[in-house]
């Protein structure tokens, strides 16, 4: 009796000749051989590329990991590679670089339709005219405001290659505005540390180094890590829609230059508050968004913005002191919502990658929040939360993808419930 490619003790070859299919999750596309699902980086749909497996490429398994060594016959979105320093056996960070960025566009929004199928129940608009929308005018290079690179035991900063430990010390990648790691390559930093680099609103470039000994006293980036500010200073300027921040460079913020004003405006007219209403702004980092919910409800309203990282909600409280009517939490946002007395009329989510969970969206719901905005960062997360959502009989009002990480496979989703 034949055995079938999950149980067999075949050893795969190291090279195949492959013709892909669709794109998948998580930035590869889907090829078969002899039944068997291979996911395929650096690959555009429907192109023959040779390739070698990588990862998981065991007997056993139902799958197979690889990556394009060679395009046999390439799509028409193909292009020269925008990033210098991506791809195989370069650095992970643009793993799309070698893809018209309209197309990239078009593939990012299919991959988000087809998740939000498969997971979340929901289908989007026709999936054959999906696409993610620009952030900004800036095009697909020279977007990034933050950077974080790692140090080798040598002291040199350098990206990680695609799921490894291994540094890739050519630093111009293509997400970067020029000047934005100038000397940062030349310089000896502690070993096995983390830079974290920021060119503020000012346009003033911060350098701060996590994880080192000996730190200056007062600057600690949280878990017992201390850091070092090696050029500018500890917190960055930041400024949406009139108002300005003091966030630490270690801290989160969006990373495309254009970002933080498209959503504030979005959240704005989406959420459709009035005089007096009550919001909350859960997972809300340093209170960008309880800035414009405050706005919106003025001085007779509410508005409770919630985030676990100390050092977000020191930026939160400077940034709205004069703002009586919002309150800044530091606690989880599943505790902080079991403690809720007071129905909001409307809450914004902005989880982590991994998405608000089951727990959080039960919460909301036992709430009966009647409108819930909901950003998600990562295509599957989000779709599960959405199905979680349709679960307790919300419906989806509006939803957009915007290209918010060009020459990556990474989305910003936005989504409107109602019930």
């Amino acid at each position: 009796m034949s055995k079938t490619p999950e149980t067999s003790a075949y050893a795969p070859p190291d090279e195949l000749t492959l013709t892909t299919g669709a794109a998948a999750n998580g930035g590869s596309c889907v090829a078969r051989h002899d039944g068997r699902v291979v996911f395929v980086r650096y690959a555009l749909p429907f192109e023959t590329v040779r390739v070698r497996l990588t990862g998981n490429a065991g007997g056993r398994g139902s799958y197979w990991n690889a990556e394009v060594i060679e395009v046999l016959e390439a799509s028409e979105d193909r292009i020269d590679p925008l990033c210098p320093i991506a791809g195989v056996d370069g650095s992970g960070c643009c793993d799309l670089a070698f893809a018209d960025p309209g197309a990239a566009r078009r593939l990012k929004g299919a991959v988000v339709a087809n998740q939000l199928a498969r997971l979340g129940g929901y289908h989007w608009r026709d999936e054959s005219e999906a696409t993610a929308q620009p952030v900004g005018e800036r095009g697909a290079t020279g977007w990034r405001t933050r950077v974080r690179l790692d140090t080798s035991r040598d002291g040199r900063a350098g990206f990680h290659r695609y799921h490894s430990p291994e540094l890739v010390h050519q630093l111009d990648c293509a997400q970067l505005p020029p000047g934005m790691l100038a000397g940062i390559a030349e310089k000896q930093w502690p070993s096995e540390s983390h830079v974290h680099v920021a060119i503020d609103d000012d346009g003033t470039r911060h350098v701060v180094v996590a994880g080192t000994p000996g730190a200056r006293k007062g600057t600690s980036a949280g878990g017992g890590h201390r850091t070092t500010v090696a050029e500018g200073g500890y917190e960055a300027v930041q400024r949406v829609g009139g108002r300005s921040w003091q966030v630490p460079v270690t801290a989160f913020w969006q990373a495309h230059h254009d970002a933080p004003a498209l959503y504030s405006s979005l959240v704005t007219e989406w959420a459709q508050l009035g005089e007096g209403m009550t919001a909350w702004d859960l997972y809300g980092g340093a209170g960008v968004f309880a800035a414009a919910l405050a706005q919106a409800v003025g001085d007779t309203g509410r508005v409770l913005t919630v985030d676990t990282s100390r050092g977000a909600s020191r930026s939160a409280r400077a940034a709205l002191a004069d703002l009586s009517g919002v309150s800044v939490l530091t606690e989880s946002v599943r505790r902080a919502l079991a403690a809720q007395r007071q129905r909001a009329d409307v809450a914004v989510l902005d989880p982590p990658r991994t998405g608000a969970g089951r727990e959080v969206i039960d919460l909301l719901a036992a709430a009966e929040v009647p409108r819930i905005i909901h950003i998600g960062c990562e295509a599957a997360s989000f779709a599960r939360d959405i199905g979680l959502y349709r679960g307790h009989g919300y419906a989806v009002e509006q939803l957009e993808v915007f290209d918010s990480f060009p020459l990556t496979h990474h989305v910003e989703c936005v989504a409107v419930l109602t019930r």
